[in-house]
């Protein structure tokens, strides 16, 4: 089994990088203290749980079924890629949505806030979809594979919250200036359409 290691985590650690709604909950909850930050960022992860084992079953199931959806998927995803690449680019530098955080807001409500967020995304549940193919050897085992890598997907995103609570002041500085910010998101951008280019020639 040749899993592409390094294709997918190079899309991974830009998707994780790239600021979207669940980034906005948990630098906004973490404002208001760090505990309210580390149940909205516990919310997130357990919504990412949902998307990746989701993915891991349906996926599995499906090429079990039929082996040469693999293409099919794979061919989707190089689309998705670029997709998200040229959204990227095309919104770099804009104003980034203000999140308004109640203070007085349960630790339960904020964990389930967080976990809603990522389930009720579908830019989440086609990360999956798209982002564990592109890595997955056609003659390997998908059900392991999926489920490997879906590991790997919801661990860096873990990783990334346990830096991002604690020091939420220091980035939402660096990404509130909009020079950096727009350096940051084409830097993202570029390589997600690079990613979708090696994929599609290889």
């Amino acid at each position: 089994m040749h899993i592409a290691w390094g294709p997918y985590l190079l899309a991974l650690v830009v998707i994780v990088l790239v600021p979207g709604p669940d980034f906005v909950m948990v630098t906004s909850s973490a404002a208001t203290g760090a505990r309210k930050g580390w149940l909205a960022a516990a919310g997130v992860t357990c919504g990412l749980l949902v998307h990746a084992t989701a993915a891991t079953l349906g996926l599995s199931a499906l090429l079990m079924t039929v082996p040469a959806a693999l293409v099919v998927v794979k061919a989707i995803g190089v689309v998705y890629l670029g997709y998200m690449g040229i959204q990227i680019l095309r919104g770099s530098g804009a104003a980034q949505p203000q999140a308004t955080t109640d203070v007085s807001r349960s630790g339960r409500s904020v964990f389930l806030r967080g976990l809603l967020i990522d389930v009720l995304n579908p830019k989440v549940m086609l990360t999956f979809l798209t982002l564990l193919p592109q890595a997955m050897d056609p003659a390997g085992d998908p059900m392991s594979q999926a489920a490997v890598l879906s590991v790997v997907a919801v661990g860096a995103f873990g990783l990334w919250w346990l830096l991002v609570v604690p020091s939420v002041r220091r980035l939402s500085a660096l990404l509130a200036d909009p020079g950096r910010r727009k350096v940051f998101e084409r830097c993202c951008g570029g390589a997600l359409l690079a990613m979708a280019t090696s994929i599609a020639f290889s």
